[in-house]
């Protein structure tokens, strides 16, 4: 037997009716369709890096022990090792943080048998990273060839792109390719060795790149970041030219800096604000190849106290990236970009929205005796709802396939490094933050669009026509600690970091073994 309606009940089912319009189906078929897309998406990139740990295991099996360095042992003959080209590796810096020492020392320790050099650029000697990083290369002083630049304070452009340009400027006159690496990533012993070999097989390679794997600390902020990371990936993992470019890992031609070749370093220079943008959109302008080995995936750990308003400031610096542009095509596609990603972010979280009241409409159905005659409701909306379902499931296996994968194929290219897990990955957590990202995406893109300012590790960045004209510094009222990697970010001038701290540098320290530069 039926119960009246009351006023709640009738607005749920009200609601559930509505949708399951001809434009509410389309909303809700849509969302299934965007599912599903980025599960291609992620087979794609499963497939592409699988096939590289199949090539590996084959040298293995075929008697190649140093397969993770190179799939032919013979490179690693002496005569070949000789002829390498130089290379200087650029590290910007900004802060210190928990993983730092352990990422700083997997890209000194590289096994790369060429010559090669690491520059570490500082803003100045108040930076924690400063006496941090200075104490580490100390320790390795007879095994690398690496030093620690300070570079002053930006004035025309972003302070992370003043620090590569100095660094630029500072490498050894014989250097043929430069490696821009972030402090944040840990690179694989032979990760130097495969971008260089790539770069001499194909001389008309612009920039090399790669991408990395997100290791959440297991807040909602460090899973909303790999969830925001995650779509990306897939154009990064395509074993080849790609349109993405991720200012984390950028190879690139030292002479293209020397003779500012494509206007590299004065684009840089003018009021850029984002490298990898920039780059990218040079790179467009005159039709230069762009390029992601299937090696070129780096571990990212996030801070173990990521915060969601330090996630949020990420997604900000991310947004606002669509606000600075070199030209009026680099506009345009920057003003596409926006909108479509505004679009789709919202297009995704709204089935979601209608899948609830679905569900809600029909458990009200079921509990309170309503007959479906009198709520009006149809099969239509569960049915709607139990294909999101399945859409959504094979979403998240595709993505749990891929990281399974990029778990696996670093553990390969790394073997001596603890080894990653997938075990602390929280999938139900992954799926609230795929929920959250999406929905906080626009409402961050349109914030960006009318700030035109944004706050950069304690600096804030004015744009206008696409450039940065006006810089400030909160000298110490601003955050302490950098989004993604919990650096802090100010110390004390000419002084090294406290007892406590060094005792934590210390124990970081002896948590990871490399073997030393020369010991292959």
């Amino acid at each position: 037997m039926s119960a009246t309606l009351d006023p709640v009940d009738w607005l749920l089912f009200s609601l559930s009716r509505a949708f399951c319009s001809p434009l509410a189906v389309f909303i809700q078929i849509q969302g299934c369709v965007i599912c599903l897309t980025l599960a291609l998406g992620w087979a794609f990139a499963a497939y592409v890096r699988n096939r590289e740990i199949n090539r590996m295991k084959v040298a293995m099996k075929g008697g190649n022990s140093f397969a993770f360095l190179c799939h032919d042992i013979n490179e690693l003959e002496h005569s070949n090792q000789v002829n390498l080209p130089r290379v200087t590796v650029v590290m910007p810096l900004k802060g210190f943080g928990e993983h730092n020492l352990h990422n700083w020392r997997s890209q000194i320790t590289s096994l790369y048998g060429g010559p090669v050099e690491f520059l570490f650029v500082v803003e100045s000697t108040e930076d924690p990273a400063y006496h941090a990083v200075s104490r580490l290369l100390r320790d390795f002083k007879d095994d690398v060839d690496a030093k620690v630049i300070v570079a002053g304070l930006a004035t025309t452009c972003s302070q992370k792109i003043h620090n590569q340009l100095v660094g630029v400027e500072k490498m050894h006159k014989g250097t043929k390719y430069v490696l821009f690496l972030d402090d944040d990533i840990r690179l694989h012993p032979g990760s130097i060795g495969a971008l260089t070999a790539e770069m001499e097989k194909r001389p008309e390679i612009f920039i090399q790149t790669g991408y990395p794997l997100d290791l959440p600390s297991g807040s909602l902020g460090s899973y909303c970041i790999y969830e925001y990371h995650m779509p990306c990936s897939m154009g990064f993992a395509t074993g080849g030219k790609t349109f993405f470019l991720w200012g984390g890992c950028m190879m690139m031609h030292a002479d293209d800096f020397r003779y500012d070749n494509y206007g590299v370093v004065s684009g840089l220079q003018d009021g850029g604000y984002s490298d990898d943008m920039t780059l990218a959109a040079i790179s467009g302008a005159n039709k230069r190849l762009i390029t992601s080995p299937p090696v070129a995936v780096f571990p990212h750990p996030l801070a173990s106290d990521l915060s969601f308003s330090r996630y949020w400031n990420y997604l900000r610096k991310q947004t606002f990236v669509l606000e600075s542009y070199i030209s009026r095509v680099n506009w345009l596609m920057n003003r596409g970009l926006f909108s479509f990603h505004s679009y789709m972010s919202w297009g995704f979280v709204a089935p979601y929205l209608m899948a609830a009241i679905h569900v809600a409409a029909a458990l009200e159905i079921f509990i309170k005796g309503y007959s479906y005659g009198e709520t009006t409701c149809t099969t239509t909306g569960l049915l709607l709802t139990s294909c999101l379902a399945i859409c959504t499931f094979t979403e998240l296996l595709a993505m749990w396939n891929l990281t399974r994968i990029e778990v696996q194929l670093c553990n390969m290219l790394s073997p001596e490094a603890p080894k990653l897990s997938l075990d602390y990955y929280n999938w139900s957590m992954i799926f609230v933050a795929m929920l959250v990202d999406n929905f906080l995406y626009p409402i961050s893109a349109f914030r960006s669009h009318f700030s035109q300012s944004i706050d950069w590790s304690g600096i804030r960045y004015h744009l206008k026509d696409g450039k940065i004209n006006k810089i400030e510094r909160s000298k110490g009222r601003g955050p302490k600690f950098t989004d993604l990697g919990g650096k802090h970010l100010y110390g004390k001038k000419g002084a090294p970091p406290k007892a406590s701290f060094l005792s934590t540098l210390a124990r970081s320290l002896c948590q990871w073994h490399q073997p030393k530069k020369y010991e292959v």
